[in-house]
């Protein structure tokens, strides 16, 4: 899920995802590059183990169209192997709003709390860009391949993360760098105004690097899964996967490492 067009909308935290269970995994995201939408769903393919045949039903579930979007490959940068989200979607010229998203997941096989979870990034989305235009969140429209992008990637993710239920989720701080971006609008300052705008009370940190490395899709993510900010947690390490988007970036670290386990005592 590549290209998070940028006219997806975002918003300011709502309360941190409160549902986890005492007994559930621990769950860390070390962004080198940064995250998006296609990184949090490659990661957490891995993490659940989902096989194709799942992941099939799955995205079934969310929408018939979007079955057979998605390939999990192996992809090497520098000689590194890791695991990237290959994405093909069919060509829609929908421009639906932020109610048409909300009515399509309440309809949707996905679990209610995939459901719950879906619609709180999309809320999330929709309320940072009407904030960046100045006009109410249900004015806003997610645009064409942008739209049916962020459905696969928040939907499947967060039907993924609600399966996993981690007890603890731990993302390190976010690295950001300076540049720009092409999008719907032309051409934008990274970060792009809508993730600026997700971006309170955000952990950040410098990145050797330019362009941008934190999408609205990825920021909308973070927040909605309650994602709290810090160095590695204190955990069993069972699971870990190296994680690549589709931006390489030169002369920097590429990826995000996800790994899951069982909790320890520090």
């Amino acid at each position: 899920m590549s290209s998070e067009h940028h006219e997806h909308h975002h918003s300011h935290e709502h309360h941190s995802h409160e549902r986890e269970s005492a007994s559930g995994p621990v769950l860390t995201i070390r962004a080198h590059s940064g995250l998006s939408g296609d990184i949090f769903l490659a990661g957490l393919l891995c993490m659940t183990g989902t096989t194709p045949q799942q992941m099939e039903a799955d995205l079934s579930s969310i929408m018939p169209e979007l079955a057979g979007s998605v390939q999990l490959v192996r992809k090497e940068v520098n000689h590194i192997g890791g695991w990237h989200a290959e994405v093909t979607l069919p060509h829609q010229h929908e421009h639906r709003t932020l109610a048409d998203i909300l009515a399509l997941i309440a309809s949707s096989g996905m679990s209610e709390g995939g459901k719950e979870l879906s619609s709180r990034a999309f809320t999330l989305l929709a309320s940072a860009e009407a904030a960046v235009h100045g006009r109410p969140p249900e004015e806003v429209h997610f645009h064409e391949v942008g739209a049916l992008d962020s459905i696969l990637d928040i939907c499947l993710s967060c039907e993924l993360f609600h399966r996993l239920s981690p007890s603890l989720f731990v993302v390190s701080p976010l690295p950001v760098a300076d540049g720009f971006v092409h999008c719907a609008h032309g051409i934008l300052p990274v970060p792009a105004p809508a993730v600026l705008e997700l971006m309170a009370d955000v952990p950040v940190r410098p990145f050797p690097g330019e362009g941008e490395t934190v999408t609205p899709t990825g920021m909308a993510l973070v927040k909605a899964l309650g994602a709290k900010f810090g160095p590695w947690p204190a955990m069993r390490v069972e699971k870990k996967s190296i994680i690549y988007g589709s931006r390489v970036f030169e002369n920097a670290p590429n990826g995000a490492i996800f790994a899951c386990g069982s909790p320890e005592e520090a």
